[in-house]
């Protein structure tokens, strides 16, 4: 009874001897129906391959559609993102994507329309020139001033142009005094929960550094500081000021022209970092966390 409640179960158990009699064959025509499925263990590395469709039983090409490239990688999809992580942690990593930018803040910093990009590079170098040789309040006075002698000008150039010409076209800042610059309730709401946001991290993090949570990091912070002093000592925070406005003009363009190089070399520096923090937390026994403080 038990054998025929197992064969009605199983109805391929009457053919079994003759397939493991003949594993060659069953083989081949297992190859010829569907190719092999990647076992649970191993993680199948995706291909630049087009589509296939299957018509009438041979698969064919399907070029209907365009085939968008994608970056791959031989281990795991979290080794392509390793470069960008150096930068995540400190919002840098916008500047270098486009597309999280705003489109008026992308054209401006990758230099898609060059004439815009260099009035505001230009004027902004100039404004920090200015405020790096005198007082920030002389700056704002001067600036100020210019800004209302020219509109001043302007404004009695366009009356006197009307009354010669006798037209009507009215107050020639028109459409700028009727923009609307107030603040929504949302945005600002928005805008305040963004800066807590970065403010509890920037505590969270400085607490954690100055309390020696990690002593290795601790040790690699204080190494940052004492470097910084070299810093300070060279330039002023206008300075840097500066120096980060020039870069941030320059810096995306260049590693957009240049990123697979770029790439490769920051990712050689990530390796070398990370090895040699490795061998730190391996001789050093405060730097390694029990698990009881994990649990914590």
């Amino acid at each position: 009874m038990d054998e025929v409640e197992s064969d009605y179960m199983n109805p391929y158990a009457s053919i079994r001897p003759q397939i493991e009699e003949k594993p060659s064959l069953f083989e081949e025509s297992a190859a010829t129906v569907a190719p092999s499925a990647p076992s649970s263990d191993e993680v199948p590395v995706p291909e630049m391959k087009p589509p296939l469709e299957e018509k009438n039983g041979t698969t064919e090409n399907n070029t209907s559609e365009p085939i968008a490239a994608t970056v791959t990688c031989a281990t795991s999809s979290e080794e392509c993102i390793k470069i960008e992580q150096m930068f995540k942690d400190y919002g840098l990593d916008t500047w270098f994507n486009p597309a999280r930018l705003h489109p008026k803040v992308e054209s401006l910093i990758y230099w898609r329309d060059v004439k815009k990009s260099a009035v505001v590079f230009g004027g902004g170098l100039a404004i920090l020139l200015a405020m790096s040789l005198f007082s920030l309040i002389s700056v704002f006075s001067y600036l100020s001033l210019l800004l209302l002698f020219g509109t001043i000008s302007f404004r009695i150039y366009k009356n006197v142009l009307q009354a010669v010409q006798k037209t009507s076209e009215g107050h020639p800042f028109k459409d700028y005094l009727e923009l609307d610059l107030t603040l929504s309730q949302e945005k600002v709401q928005q805008l305040a929960t963004v800066a807590v946001a970065h403010v509890n991290a920037l505590v969270t993090g400085l607490r954690r550094l100055f309390l020696v949570e990690d002593l290795v990091d601790s040790i690699k912070f204080g190494v940052l500081l004492y470097w910084l002093t070299y810093v300070g000592a060279l330039f002023n925070g206008m300075t840097c000021v500066m120096i980060g406005f020039v870069a941030l003009f320059t810096l995306p363009k260049v590693y957009e022209n240049n990123k697979q190089s770029i790439d490769t070399h920051l990712e050689m520096v990530r390796s070398k970092i990370q090895e040699i923090t490795e061998k730190v937390k391996a001789a050093v026994p405060l730097g390694k966390k029990t698990e009881t403080e994990k649990t914590k």
